[in-house]
């Protein structure tokens, strides 16, 4: 892997991520979060929960964390932890920037977050991040980059960004959307001085919406890290509101429906690194027998029957209620 820390994160039986974008915030999408979190969703509640999940997570193996500056506190809050933690050195912590989170601690906001990919929200929010972070940011992120969004064709940031890296950080994008495979593709053609900006890509990925598969495998070929995240669908792909298909297919193998649908996805050979976006030790700690899951093709061509159409799982995406 072109990110070597990514790679020494990631190992045969844990290419497993922790992503903070349930915890670092009162409000989120995902689907039965209100049971998960409770009723207490103090700063103080969610930055213990945080940690819970990130020693749990430690203590299993997994060395890569996900952050954003729209996640609410999730950068304060692994910061937090970090420090507390001196001689843990082996953590890999990737970030991004270009929405700004905008609830002020609330689930009910008119706007939970507001995009901008523009050169001064990328100084705003790098200097933020690196406040809290420091040099503990290996990995730093355009957020949900789409077709028409100008960080594809934004010279001047992209020198910007090719400044970062010679500093040695890594840079990289995530996509969103029905068009993920064509932003893909079009920042994989982005370059400065001749050379590709990106070193790794993150998208959304799972038996559901599995469009953008052919676009991240030639970002893998061309030597992209690739960072799967949304593996579980926010939450459709969990417990009762899983597809019987994969209930049926969990119960032949003995695990969690959520076990089964990331290794769905690292079966992948293109897949660097998946994102468990748990909320509670127990929901990591499922998430974490997906290695362990064998399934064969008869189910393989069963969960491939699960797929909908790119437009109609992104229009129902944003239609989720936030918890």
């Amino acid at each position: 892997m072109p990110f070597a820390r990514l790679a020494t994160a990631t190992t045969a039986t844990c290419h497993i991520g922790l992503g903070l974008a349930a915890v670092g915030r009162p409000g989120y999408i995902n689907l039965g979060r209100d049971e998960d979190l409770g009723a207490d969703r103090s700063v103080a509640a969610l930055r213990s929960r945080t940690h819970e999940l990130l020693d749990a997570a430690y203590a299993q193996g997994v060395r890569y964390v996900d952050v954003a500056r729209s996640y609410g506190r999730s950068e304060e809050f692994l910061a937090d932890w970090l420090k507390a933690r001196p001689g843990i050195d082996d953590v890999v912590v990737g970030s991004k920037w270009g929405y700004t989170y905008t609830a002020d601690w609330s689930t009910d906001a008119v706007r939970h977050e507001v995009k901008d990919h523009g050169l001064a929200t990328y100084e705003r929010q790098r200097a933020e991040t690196d406040a809290l972070l420091g040099d503990r940011l290996d990995l730093y992120q355009i957020h949900s980059v789409t077709p028409d969004s100008p960080a594809l064709t934004d010279k001047e940031l992209h020198a910007r960004l090719a400044q970062a890296a010679a500093g040695g950080l890594t840079v990289g994008f995530s996509t969103s959307g029905p068009a993920q495979a064509e932003a893909i593709r079009a920042a994989l053609a982005v370059t400065v001085d001749g050379e590709p900006l990106f070193r790794t890509v993150q998208s959304t990925y799972n038996v559901l919406e599995h469009s953008a598969g052919p676009a991240l495998a030639e970002a893998h070929d061309a030597g992209l890290t690739v960072i799967v995240k949304e593996g579980m669908a926010n939450g459709r792909l969990a417990g009762p509101n899983a597809p019987e298909t994969l209930r049926a297919v969990a119960a032949e193998t003995g695990l969690g429906c959520d076990a089964v649908a990331l290794a769905w996805i690292l079966r992948r050979p293109w897949v660097g690194v998946v994102l468990s976006g748990a909320a509670t030790v127990a929901q990591l700690a499922s998430n974490l027998h997906a290695p362990a899951v064998d399934l064969d093709p008869e189910q393989l061509t069963r969960l491939a029957t699960l797929t909908e159409d790119p437009r109609a799982y992104w229009e129902r995406r944003g239609e989720l209620p936030w918890h």
